[in-house]
């Protein structure tokens, strides 16, 4: 099939399930909508969380939502590492300097062969290709590709271990990749975004939404971030090499 006729397939189909959303209140348009953070962040004790937050960015278009959320990710642990020496990285510096999985093509018009953006998979890639490139030393990184379910599982008791993690002791970060349309009244589309905070008594996530329609960090219930990162994306998402959503989880070295 041509690529063209398949993209406006997949663009007609995602805006008939989007008002369909909207018609019937149902996911983003319901109940678990997220909670829009208005007021201003209050500085805490947690470096790496406040760091983060200050060098959060918005994509510069439709398809860069990934070098936003890794090129905020870099600068908050460059920043607490104190090697942040001549100002924040801008997006357009780390495209040029990252080339792991062709990701500056990714972003044009026409995409890599027609592909743009990042699947999970390939986005682990490139975050592991961005902290080597800046010199960041860590303890490890994981890509974690979730699975649906309500119920207890190792992956969910895992992902909020970690989530408790980054909130309590800032040495680790978590990128999400997830169906932005579960979260949000947006399109159900593949996107990435940095968590930026966890509450452990109400379980509420909160998301740095590099997307620009979205001028203020949400809250989210786990339970709904869960299921927003397990999406298992539309078929027509294959072509574009997409599978199902995750996350990948930076745990640094105790000294930062």
């Amino acid at each position: 099939m041509d690529m063209l006729i398949l993209k406006y397939i997949m663009r007609v189909y995602l805006y008939l399930r989007y008002f369909s959303h909207k018609i019937t209140r149902t996911k983003a348009f319901g109940l678990n909508r997220a909670d829009i953070m208005l007021a201003p962040y209050e500085k805490g004790e947690n470096t790496l969380k406040n760091a983060l937050f200050r060098h959060h960015v918005k994509q510069f278009h439709e398809s860069s939502c990934s070098v936003a959320s890794v090129v905020s990710v870099v600068n908050a642990i460059l920043e607490i590492s104190e090697t942040l020496n001549h100002g924040p990285i801008t997006q357009q510096e780390i495209l040029e300097k990252v080339k792991t999985a062709h990701w500056k093509e990714r972003m044009g018009t026409n995409g890599y062969k027609g592909r743009r953006g990042l699947p999970l998979e390939v986005l682990g890639q490139v975050v592991k290709a961005s902290l080597a490139a800046y010199g960041i030393n860590y303890h490890s990184l994981e890509i974690v590709q979730t699975e649906g379910g309500r119920g207890p599982s190792l992956p969910r008791t895992s992902l909020l271990s970690r989530l408790k993690q980054f909130e309590t002791q800032g040495d680790c970060l978590i990128i999400a990749h997830f169906d932005q349309g579960c979260f949000v009244q947006e399109l159900n589309i593949p996107h990435i975004s940095p968590v930026g905070g966890f509450d452990p008594f109400t379980q509420k996530v909160t998301l740095l939404d590099v997307d620009p329609s979205q001028p203020h960090p949400y809250q989210i219930p786990f339970d709904t971030f869960y299921k927003g990162i397990s999406t298992h994306y539309n078929y027509v998402f294959k072509h574009f090499g997409y599978g199902r959503g995750g996350y990948i989880y930076i745990q640094l070295h105790p000294k930062l």
